[in-house]
């Protein structure tokens, strides 16, 4: 059984402002609360469907229609949980970054982190008007993965300003990714969906980059930002196996 007050707030989690207020935020589906518990996040509330996974005093056993009322999926899976949002690590100057420059689209940035897991990437910065980390449908887009890749938002230009690592960009005009030779620390910075990478920021880069297109037509715009990091991450750590 789930009170009024519990849907209430689990409901009000969908906006950042209340995840910020609360300390709090929701995963749903039993793969991503199984890899966000394997982590060691701290689980609020469990509410289940399944009365097998009723285990504890903070686990409720609970209706399909009180699971749709929480829910922020077109089609509510058979779990909802409420985790503590952890405490930031603290940001280090080293190592492979990413980093993302009004990336808005929350599958996007959800697909990025699960890109940073996947490619042993351990710290995510994102400029203060990136979507929240904490945004439901991110958290799904992750997979999981959010539980092991540190995300800081901070003013990317500040930061730039103080760092010692190469920053490289992505960009329609810059050289090859396939021709130049990669560093093993630097930071790849990814831009917005629409605008790209801003102005002030490109100020700051010190390695335009490109993915050159091969078709005979060439009429593509532009790669999906995940896309590109995907590519753009692949090319960075094959350039260490070389």
């Amino acid at each position: 059984m789930v009170s009024k007050s519990q849907t209430k707030l689990i409901t009000s989690l969908q906006q950042k402002k209340y995840r910020e207020q609360t300390g709090l935020f929701v995963g749903e589906g039993p793969k991503v609360i199984a890899e966000l518990l394997r982590e060691g996040l701290k689980l609020h509330w469990l509410f289940t469907t399944d009365a097998s996974q009723i285990v504890a005093e903070n686990h409720f056993h609970i209706t399909e229609a009180e699971l749709r009322k929480m829910s922020s999926l077109k089609t509510a899976n058979t779990s909802l949980a409420v985790f503590e949002i952890p405490k930031p690590k603290p940001l280090q100057d080293l190592g492979l970054i990413v980093a993302l420059d009004a990336v808005r689209d929350p599958g996007n940035l959800g697909t990025i982190i699960r890109l940073c897991d996947w490619f042993g990437v351990q710290q995510l910065i994102c400029s203060e008007d990136t979507t929240d980390c904490y945004n439901p449908k991110v958290v799904q887009a992750t997979m999981g993965s959010l539980a092991r890749v540190p995300v800081h938002y901070l003013s990317l230009l500040e930061y730039f300003e103080k760092t010692k690592l190469p920053i490289y960009g992505g960009f329609m005009d810059g050289k090859s990714v396939y021709s130049e030779k990669l560093p093993k620390d630097g930071i790849i910075v990814m831009g917005n969906e629409a605008n790209g990478i801003s102005e002030e920021i490109i100020q700051k880069i010190t390695h335009r980059i490109t993915i050159p297109r091969f078709g005979k037509i060439q009429k593509t715009e532009s790669l999906n930002v995940a896309t590109a990091t995907a590519i753009l991450l692949s090319e960075f750590r094959r350039s260490i196996e070389k």
